[in-house]
């Protein structure tokens, strides 16, 4: 977007490439050292990649902990690992950050089920979103 080229000086390659009018784009910016201060007055964001075991029902035991913490899910997209359909890596976001009770709990219990998981990154949500 154009403000987040002029806000990270960044150069526009090409304009409106979008095919539909209601397209977000998404950046990730990333530091060498996490904010842990940084708050959100709408809440919080955390986005993370995840790869379940390959076990029957991996993903639906996986996804369990969100449901009973309370931990509420706004995007699950998965993708192949090297063309193979034996391992799947999921690109999730969910509400709240980490450092939330229920969160850490959730994120525990996916952990138990994966194989391998890393979180992305923990940001201030859109008050849009609300």
């Amino acid at each position: 977007s154009d403000l987040a080229a002029e806000i990270h000086g960044l150069h526009i390659l090409a304009r409106h490439i979008e095919d539909h009018a209601h397209n977000t784009t998404r950046f990730l910016i990333m530091a060498r050292e996490p904010d842990y201060q940084r708050r959100g007055k709408s809440g919080m964001m955390t986005t993370f990649v995840f790869q379940v075991r390959n076990i029957p029902a991996a993903l639906y035991k996986a996804m369990g902990g969100f449901a009973t913490n309370g931990v509420n899910m706004t995007k699950l997209e998965s993708y192949m690992v090297d063309g193979s359909f034996s391992a799947t890596q999921f690109y999730a976001d969910i509400e709240g950050h980490p450092d939330d009770p229920n969160v850490r709990l959730a994120l525990e219990e996916l952990d138990y089920f994966t194989s391998t998981m890393s979180i992305l990154g923990v940001y201030p949500a859109d008050p849009t979103r609300r």
